[in-house]
């Protein structure tokens, strides 16, 4: 995989780098990745303007900051042709407030992380996502009173899988 999309080793290691630590500075992530920091920087020039690195952001610990309503909405269409995903993915990309959806195989077909500051806004939300049309056949909730765990893959250890 790595070698059929151009990326080496050092390659990776710059990813995994911003992946763990955002924006670095070019000697940090020079020091880092064990690269002079000029190849270091270009070689994340070119990562970026090649698009593997979509953007940064903060981790931040909502718990901290706000009481927020997070439920996961299992979603099955009642349809299954290509115009009915692009369609459905279409309007779920424009509401902010699913803030994670994943396509799946089998018994449904996405499965999708809400946030709302509360139950009645959440209900809203569901209402509006019923009243696009979208051809949903049945959709199931299951309220969160906990994030365990919410994080990135580890980016370095997946592509050492890629080597065996």
């Amino acid at each position: 995989m790595r070698e059929r999309q151009g990326l080496d080793p050092t390659d990776i290691r710059i990813l995994s780098a911003v992946q763990r630590h955002g924006q670095l500075s070019k000697t940090k992530l020079a020091e880092i990745v064990n690269l002079s920091a000029t190849p270091c920087w270009a070689r994340l020039a070119r990562l970026r303007a090649a698009g593997y690195i979509r953007g940064y952001h903060a981790d931040i610990a909502l718990d901290r900051v706000l009481d927020a309503t997070r439920v996961v909405v299992t979603v099955s269409l009642n349809s299954h042709r290509k115009a009915d995903f692009d369609r459905f993915e279409t309007y779920i990309k424009s509401v902010d407030e699913i803030i994670n959806c994943v396509a799946t195989g089998g018994g449904l077909d996405y499965i999708m992380t809400v946030v709302t500051p509360s139950l009645a806004t959440f209900q809203d939300v569901m209402e509006d996502l019923l009243a696009a049309e979208l051809a949903i056949d049945r959709y199931m909730t299951y309220f969160a009173t906990r994030l365990i765990k919410a994080e990135q893959p580890n980016l370095a250890k997946l592509a050492a899988y890629r080597k065996r």
